[in-house]
């Protein structure tokens, strides 16, 4: 499988949140500041890409009746690792995602691309599935984060731009439409990007087809 691939799979025709419909707990809960988005996604970058890396490299002896159990094990170490390391260094970052790291240990993306792909492929291709899975989660967080802070409060890179963390503002807080940073406004973003990629991916597909017939 060509790498070119796999980032486009990862980034686009297989985009774990907006294709696959994987991991959307976490997207729609923690996406409120980009410092959030930001944190969740290389946390998850790192712990799909070393989980992905060590099961490939167990899969011959791992027996296929109890290979859940000991996906979800190698998962946990990596998270717990990851936790630790949050919490002595990013100590805002840890208070903030909650117990949204914790949870990765169950993340249906991390917990699926083990059974789809690490299970079944060498290390240099789970790596690299790995971490083109783990860019096309973080980069839509990036967006919800971005979209739902700047409707939502106003303000780009809070928690990382700004004075205190709060964000630069760009649209005067009585300007602001609150309801884009509580869950229903998560749920409508979330719908809106859905429906761009589904219509892009039919859109270029009709292309191709088109191509074809030319042909």
């Amino acid at each position: 499988m060509s790498i070119k691939k796999q980032f486009r799979d990862g980034l686009i025709a297989q985009n774990p949140v907006l294709v696959q419909l994987l991991g959307m707990c976490s997207v729609l809960a923690i996406t409120t500041s980009l410092f959030n988005g930001v944190g969740m996604g290389i946390s998850v970058l790192i712990i799909l890409t070393c989980s992905n890396i060590v099961i490939s490299m167990l899969r011959k002896i791992i027996p296929s009746k109890i290979r859940i159990a000991a996906f979800v094990v190698v998962i946990a170490g990596f998270v717990t690792m990851v936790d630790l390391l949050i919490q002595a260094f990013l100590p805002d970052l840890s208070e903030s995602l909650g117990v949204f790291i914790p949870l990765i240990v169950v993340n249906c993306i991390i917990l699926g691309r083990a059974e789809a792909f690490s299970y079944k492929n060498g290390v240099l291709a789970s790596a690299v599935d790995g971490v083109a899975q783990g860019i096309g989660y973080t980069v839509v967080l990036v967006v919800m984060c971005i979209l739902r802070e700047f409707f939502g409060n106003g303000t780009f890179g809070a928690g990382i731009l700004g004075r205190a963390g709060e964000g630069i503002r760009i649209i005067p807080s009585e300007y602001t439409a609150l309801l884009i940073v509580l869950p229903f406004g998560g749920f409508i973003t979330l719908g809106c990007l859905i429906a761009a990629m589904q219509w892009a991916l039919k859109r270029q597909k009709t292309k191709n087809s088109d191509k074809e017939v030319s042909k």
